[in-house]
């Protein structure tokens, strides 16, 4: 009975290791880009936001 619970023992943890999930980090293989049209479009937009306070302020809607 002990051979057979030291057997059941080590099937368990095999069984346990074996299924145990693996993580591996990794350099891509692609350059990674970074896309800056975002901070142009920032820019683009609060000039055009200033421009339209400026115009308002000259010339009121109402």
């Amino acid at each position: 009975m002990p051979i057979f619970r030291l057997g059941a023992a080590l099937a368990l943890l095999y069984l346990t290791v074996a299924c145990s999930p693996v993580v591996r980090v990794e350099a891509p293989q692609q350059p990674i880009t970074i896309n800056l049209n975002i901070k142009l479009d920032a820019d683009v937009r609060l000039r055009v936001e200033e421009k339209a306070k400026e115009d308002v302020k000259t010339q009121p809607v109402f």
